[in-house]
């Protein structure tokens, strides 16, 4: 799975680096995101969704890992 971190990057450059890595996706494989604030996690959760991909967030110390998978 590829990893994308975009902790301490300025919006829009944590969601431009997701939809990327996500446009990329088979369906079946999955990509994840690290971001450090709230307003990169709803983002990267919208884009998620607007490209078939389902998302689930975990809590890392200081930020997000956001876990996209396309359908």
């Amino acid at each position: 799975m590829e990893t994308i971190d975009a902790r301490g990057l300025s919006c829009p450059e944590p969601v431009l680096r997701a939809r990327r890595a996500m446009q990329r996706l088979a369906p079946g494989d999955e990509v994840a995101v690290l971001v450090d604030n709230a307003t990169s996690r709803e983002n990267v959760l919208r884009a998620a969704r607007s490209l078939a991909c389902d998302a689930r967030v975990e809590p890392l110390e200081g930020g997000f890992r956001l876990i996209a998978r396309r359908r």
